[in-house]
């Protein structure tokens, strides 16, 4: 069963009662409950949000990923549980003790997935894709001559017609604001399956920025990214140039760990297959297998 994602855009008391979550509506008085074991996400999205001690601790102890947002509705912090497996330390060392080789390994499906997934997304659109579909024949172990970079100058030039030459970063102009938004859910949804994994989403197979608590999940979203950047694109193809965040557009990319994936040919939830995901990358840390599991998005509607 997927996961539930809850998001909160108005004052509320957040507590808990029988293993419920009540949420008191504060213009109204209301009370609506949701049974905690079926969240897979919450996001705190106003500034006079009330949460207590204890919703906090079920909610870790349920491994949902917690996300609050600043005061322009941006995420800006995210809480995972510490203890999301049985074999958690055994599964820790085994991912301290991965070769170099092995990361390099790694990395090569995962920029290889990203890239068809990219080249993927663009023939959906008609849009040119040949050069990232050769790009992906030529990564080598570890992307030693940086394909995902080669690859990124030209998809981003091209994946928004109506923004032609766009650049991707994330204070740039819009749509760099719904991206930043859809990547952020998509970073804890990934996050929370590496700590559900037993695994540290500190410890990248790549990325290993001294200041980044999430290196390895920022490894892993890499080919799920082009997932976010669809319903992006429908966004823009719906409101053209007018692009500040509305209620609308939230509830689009609130829909990301329920949209369908195909992975290992079989239809999934988004989150579900980032569940298989990180479990492949846990069996390649053990010596179980060399394989990641990704995803392959459709090149046709």
């Amino acid at each position: 069963m997927i996961k539930r994602t809850l998001y909160f855009g108005n004052p509320a008391y957040l507590k808990t009662k029988n293993e419920q979550l009540l949420v008191e509506l504060a213009d109204t008085g209301e009370v609506k409950t949701a049974a905690i074991e079926d969240i897979g996400v919450l996001i705190l999205d106003h500034q006079q949000i009330t949460i207590t001690h204890s919703v906090i601790a079920k909610l870790l102890a349920n491994n949902v990923a917690l996300i609050t947002c600043d005061d322009i509705h941006l995420p800006t912090g995210l809480m995972l549980n510490l203890d999301g497996h049985t074999l958690q330390s055994q599964r820790f060392q085994s991912q301290l003790d991965a070769s170099i080789p092995l990361k390099k390994q790694l990395w090569q499906q995962t920029v290889i997935a990203k890239i068809t997934n990219q080249a993927n997304l663009l023939q959906l659109y008609r849009i040119p894709n040949k050069l990232l579909l050769n790009l992906a024949t030529k990564v080598k172990s570890g992307d030693s001559d940086n394909c995902e970079a080669q690859a990124a100058s030209h998809y981003w030039k091209n994946i928004f017609p109506l923004f032609p030459g766009f650049k991707r970063f994330r204070e740039g102009e819009p749509p760099n604001n719904l991206l930043n938004y859809g990547y952020a859910i998509l970073r804890a949804i990934v996050a929370r399956n590496l700590v559900g994994s037993g695994l540290l989403p500190t410890l990248g197979i790549f990325h290993r920025n001294q200041y980044n608590a999430y290196c390895l999940a920022d490894d892993i979203m890499e080919p799920y990214r082009p997932y976010v950047d669809r319903i992006v694109h429908e966004i823009v193809r719906m409101n053209g140039k007018f692009l500040d965040m509305t209620p609308s557009m939230k509830q689009q990319l609130l829909g990301i760990p329920a949209m369908d994936v195909i992975i290992d040919d079989e239809k999934s939830p988004l989150m579900n297959a980032v569940q298989r995901t990180t479990a492949s990358l846990a069996k390649c840390f053990e010596g179980a297998s060399r394989k990641l599991l990704y995803p392959v998005l459709s090149p046709s509607f």
